[in-house]
């Protein structure tokens, strides 16, 4: 099998994961990378275990050079528009981290450059790819639960990581925690309601991280806790109860699925899933622990990179479209934003008012 050549663009703690499973898969190689920073150069250097690896300061540079089959793309959020318009030049396979971008312009802007992208176009919205929460949407999709009524999820965690320049703390950079942090979640939520999105309340705010901190004379304004209720066009209904100032608890990610005829709920990271019928309270409820067997890297993300990265290598290769594609992006971040203006003007947002 023809080996693939992949090219990084963002060598920071994302890239970096990306890196990692890409070296533990079969005919994928990962043969250069850019950033501009020296330091996170060196961490792909020393990431890449001896295998050959061609570096750059500038993507711009490593895109003339034409090395690659494949771009990741896993530089800072508000980067993506402008990278991938360049990206985008050469035709080749591109995975972006999430969130596609950080504003309704350039979000609306790639969805329409991406339509008729003539290679794969895939959105790093991994979270689909976690093995528990794999499960429970195989379930759902598969009308054990019948007709689908509610999503719910929690997201109980610790505080934003420090990354490179400290760029994630300020909400113009990564287009505030609810589309940079929660787009997973509302993609999850299109995924299992097989539905579009038609309005959005919230409440949140910034309570207690950050405050403390000053980059250039500026106090992070990065939101810290939520609640998001989405309405579909099918009438599901769906919750978000974030809190990043929860390390005392043993699960950070719960989702909660309950239909006409059951329930089923999967816990992160103890790989916990739930299914039961509506046969009388708790009765006949199954428990198991989901792995998967073809998880060789475990990552930050519980192995759904590795599993996502099959999956793209997959695409490129039988020229199929991508599996997360431009629409998901594109759905995941208008929910976001739509969230941040119901919680800056304290009302009900419709969809249509972002489209």
């Amino acid at each position: 099998m023809t080996t693939l050549r992949y090219g990084l663009i963002g060598t920071g703690m994302m890239g970096l994961e990306h890196q990692r499973n890409l070296n533990a898969i079969p005919n994928v190689e990962v043969v250069a990378a850019a950033d501009p920073v020296q330091e996170s150069l060196d961490w792909a250097t020393l990431t890449a275990h001896d295998r050959p690896l061609t570096t750059f300061l500038d993507y711009r540079d490593l895109l003339a050079a034409d090395l690659c089959d494949a771009y990741v793309i896993s530089s800072p959020n508000f980067t993506h528009r402008a990278v991938l318009d360049d990206v985008m030049e050469t035709g080749k396979a591109i995975l972006v981290e999430k969130p596609l971008c950080t504003t309704v312009e350039d979000v609306h802007h790639i969805y329409r450059a991406a339509q008729n992208y003539p290679s794969v176009f895939w959105v790093g919205l991994e979270y689909r790819y976690m093995p528990p929460v794999r499960h429970i949407i195989d379930v759902a999709a598969s009308g054990a639960l019948g007709d689908i009524a509610m999503v719910a999820i929690r997201e109980h965690r610790h505080p934003f990581l420090v990354k490179v320049g400290n760029w994630n703390r300020f909400s113009t950079n990564t287009g505030g925690t609810l589309t940079e942090k929660c787009c997973h979640f509302f993609d999850l939520m299109r995924l299992i309601a097989r539905a579009n999105p038609v309005r959005v309340m919230a409440s949140g705010d910034q309570r207690f991280n950050h405050l403390d901190e000053t980059y250039d004379g500026r106090t992070p304004d990065i939101m810290d806790n939520a609640f998001v209720i989405v309405e579909f066009d099918n009438g599901v209904r769906a919750s978000l109860d974030l809190s990043m100032f929860a390390e005392g608890t043993v699960n950070n990610e719960e989702v909660s699925i309950v239909g006409q005829h059951g329930k089923a709920e999967a816990f992160i990271p103890s790989g916990i899933v739930r299914v039961g019928e509506r046969t009388g309270w708790s009765a006949g409820v199954e428990e198991k622990v989901i792995t998967d067997d073809r998880v060789l890297v475990e990552g930050f993300h519980h192995g759904a990179s590795f599993l996502e990265h099959l999956d793209f290598a997959d695409a490129i290769r039988q020229g199929t479209p991508a599996l997360v594609g431009a629409e998901d992006g594109w759905w995941s971040v208008l929910v976001g934003l739509a969230a941040h203006r119901s919680i800056e003007e304290r009302r009900v947002v419709e969809l249509r008012e972002l489209l």
